[in-house]
């Protein structure tokens, strides 16, 4: 209440995962308020088809978040481009679903590799423009950071990482007047989750959550806190409206749900685990760079194609 709006109008934002879902739509609100944006991601064709959807002011870089040299060029480019960087937003990640003894172990590696250690690179390429004008920083983390559920032990893992990283990071960057934010967000309709929610390992450990939480929120939901996050250079947001009251009690519901599952959960669990197993053949092949997302949409990219170079910006006048 009574804190002054931090206006995008006129001000460049940073978004990986740009491509779709929560990058994509963030991309289009903060478009409409005025925002010059830099769409980073690895899927060049849709970051290609969302610049030429929002016209002007965009520019297009494609990158992965695990590659600091493709980072620093796009960062670089928006510069160039726009002069600096006011907003960034780091969104890119991935969900792989698996039990710790049956997972793919490069899927358990590359879940922390993107999600975790992508949000470290893409912070420390774009900081020192995000401080020199004293802007805002905004790590995309989840529920998931709070709320460690089976079969998800590397997204968990990595979504609590960037928190952690997170907090320690707001500390050390108050005094320069810029601002750093961690967004949680619950299931969110967006690919990423459709994809997840596709798999049957993932259809038995749903029976065993709560209906609102269960039921993914509309993507607008998460798109209204960014915004109103930017707005205010907040340190926390989050979507959708009940995962504000679970972040209060952190202490407590994670041991419930702990103790729920142990107690009731142990037949859903082993049925769910038993189904995770590559060995099983019952869940469906997820994309090695991109999860589950582009799996049960229909979209999977090109196999073979290179996702790791990062050329010249497609500027959009």
């Amino acid at each position: 209440m009574g804190r002054a709006t931090y206006d995008v109008n006129g001000r460049t934002v940073f978004i990986t995962g740009a491509a779709r879902g929560i990058g994509a739509e963030s991309a289009r609100r903060l478009h409409r308020k005025g925002a010059n944006l830099a769409l980073v991601g690895l899927e060049p064709e849709r970051l290609e088809a969302l610049a030429a959807e929002l016209g002007d002011r965009v520019a297009v870089f494609e990158a992965d978040t695990t590659d600091s040299a493709a980072l620093d060029r796009a960062v670089a480019g928006t510069v160039e481009r726009f002069g600096g960087i006011d907003v960034a937003i780091a969104n890119a990640g991935i969900q792989r679903s698996g039990a710790v003894l049956t997972a793919d172990p490069d899927a358990i590696e590359r879940t922390i590799e993107v999600n975790l250690l992508g949000v470290w690179r893409t912070d420390r390429a774009v900081l020192p423009h995000i401080i020199e004008r004293k802007g805002y920083l905004l790590n995309i983390a989840s529920l998931a950071a709070i709320s460690h559920a089976p079969l998800m032990s590397a997204y968990t893992a990595s979504k609590a990482g960037v928190e952690a990283f997170t907090d320690a990071l707001r500390v050390e960057t108050a005094p320069t007047g810029a601002r750093v934010g961690c967004a949680y967000f619950g299931f969110i309709d967006t690919d990423i989750v459709r994809g997840s929610f596709a798999q049957p390992s993932n259809q038995a450990m749903l029976k065993m959550l709560p209906g609102p939480i269960a039921k993914p929120a509309p993507l607008s939901q998460a798109i209204d806190a960014i915004e109103k996050g930017v707005e205010r250079r907040s340190s926390k947001v989050w979507a959708p409206r009940f995962v504000g009251p679970l972040m209060l009690i952190r202490g407590i519901a994670q041991p419930i749900s702990e103790l729920r599952m142990i107690k009731f959960g142990q037949k859903q669990i082993a049925e769910a685990t038993r189904l995770a197993d590559p060995a099983s053949g019952a869940d469906m092949p997820e994309d090695p760079l991109l999860g589950a997302s582009t799996i049960a949409t229909g979209d999977a990219p090109t196999p073979g194609a290179d996702r790791t170079a990062s050329p010249e910006p497609a500027a959009k006048a």
